[in-house]
């Protein structure tokens, strides 16, 4: 599995890598432009992205933008449904509204709320058949 980790706080991207670590490869963004950035460049070596873990709240683009410009570019460039990339958003914020964005406005697959569980996480990337 290929993870691309997006997040601002130091602390957090360890902790996600130090859980995913052992299931794949893990690179690195701290806000939203380096997601998209790093995105595009797998997509277009054809080495894509099996997961994104992408925080909501970073500077210089936050992780709502980000996940719609990504949606949008597989959108345009033919990837179906199902081939597109899992992305779970892990944030602080848990009310209704950013939910809401994210899921059924943004697309995201999966949202969890800080903070995360490894039992949780892992729970999640089963249910997506990213790990057995």
């Amino acid at each position: 599995m290929k993870v691309l980790i997006v997040e601002d706080d130091f602390i957090s991207r360890k902790i996600l890598k130090e859980i995913l670590t052992p299931y794949g490869e893990c690179d690195i963004a701290i806000d939203g432009r380096e997601a998209i950035t790093a995105f595009r460049m797998a997509y277009e070596e054809g080495a894509c992205y099996d997961l994104i873990c992408m925080d909501v709240i970073m500077p210089n683009m936050d992780g709502q933008q980000a996940l719609k410009v990504i949606r949008t570019f597989e959108k345009q460039s033919g990837v179906c449904e199902t081939d597109e990339v899992k992305i779970f958003m892990i944030t602080a914020l848990g009310d209704p509204k950013t939910v809401v964005e994210a899921l059924y406005r943004g697309g995201a697959n999966s949202y969890l709320v800080k903070p995360i569980s490894k039992q949780k996480l892992l729970h999640e990337l089963r249910n997506f058949g990213l790990i057995q």
